[in-house]
């Protein structure tokens, strides 16, 4: 069984579970705490926008809180909260599709300016601008990808999950993740040889 940090003592998923059915705000914010930052990048891999992945998460936890009496642990916690984490991310897609905004910055320089700044000071301007130039390159591939190939190619980069966890999570067969995975990748070097 996973083992959560806490600041006092460790707890495991299972506590934390029944905390969190008890409605105990210190679960509440424990889970949020633990889990926010891995939500939101995975909500931004999809939407590909900071504020409206920030609303995605907040909505993922708001969810959580209305129906974690109904969670029965055939899965671990981080599966169930990646799945509601997806659904509101195709159901923001949906909902906003009109409005569509395709900017992107990194997450990583966003969260953590010192790094930005250690990067700068280290890295001359014409190494910076090409960076930022496959970075932008690479976005614009993401983006022509079809939703259901970006996905799995997010879940796989982004969240690091296995073939196996990506089946289990969009309850698509193994075979059909290595596919989409494969034409995804096939469509990213594509795209990016001819910009």
């Amino acid at each position: 069984m996973a083992r959560l940090e806490t600041n006092a003592d460790r707890i495991t998923e299972q506590d934390l579970v029944e905390r969190l059915k008890k409605r105990q705000k210190w679960a509440f914010n424990h889970l949020v705490s633990s889990y926010q930052e891995r939500l939101f990048k995975l909500a931004y891999g999809i939407t590909l926008d900071r504020e409206d992945s920030l609303e995605v998460v907040q909505d993922v936890f708001i969810s959580v809180y209305k129906n974690i009496q109904t969670f029965r642990q055939e899965s671990s916690l981080s599966t169930w909260l990646r799945k509601i984490t997806i659904h509101q991310c195709l159901n923001w897609k949906r909902k906003w599709k009109r409005r569509f905004k395709w900017n992107h910055r990194s997450i990583e320089y966003e969260s953590d300016f010192e790094q930005f700044d250690e990067h700068i000071n280290n890295n001359d301007p014409e190494t910076l601008f090409g960076e930022k130039q496959l970075e932008d390159n690479l976005m614009k591939a993401i983006q022509t990808l079809p939703e259901k190939n970006r996905l799995v190619f997010v879940l796989n980069a982004i969240e690091g999950l296995s073939y196996e966890q990506i089946s289990e999570t969009l309850h698509i067969e193994k075979g059909t993740v290595s596919s989409r995975l494969h034409m995804a990748r096939k469509s990213l070097i594509d795209f990016l040889e001819l910009n």
